[in-house]
């Protein structure tokens, strides 16, 4: 080795530290979007599936017994229908023995 020749300076070396650190927070908040994303994507088709759930179970009532159900209490009570009060407001309203409801699911967070 020659203990004469120039060291070079090399700028990357000298911030190593802080630029792994830097890279590490930047990977951190894209998982955590990319989490919120996927989340928001899940809570929307939950509540499509709710909907889906309450029309389904309102037409095999109109099956069975010759009319829509006049509330969503009705379906929870004779059809099993539950889902989180919380998470969603349903608004089922009925527009005659024999229409079909119109439901509307609104997730809340």
């Amino acid at each position: 080795m020659n203990r004469f020749a120039e060291k070079r300076f090399h700028p990357l070396k000298k911030h190593t530290a802080l630029y792994s650190v830097l890279l590490l927070l930047l990977l951190t908040l894209l998982f955590l979007i990319s989490i919120r994303s996927i989340s928001d994507t899940t809570h929307e088709e939950q509540a499509e599936s709710l909907k889906a759930a309450i029309l389904r179970s309102s037409v095999h009532c109109y099956a069975v017994e010759g009319a829509y159900p006049e509330s969503l209490s009705y379906l929870e009570e004779h059809y099993g229908i539950t889902y989180d009060k919380e998470n969603y407001v349903v608004d089922y309203e009925i527009i005659g023995s024999n229409i079909l409801p119109d439901v509307t699911v609104i997730p809340l967070t």
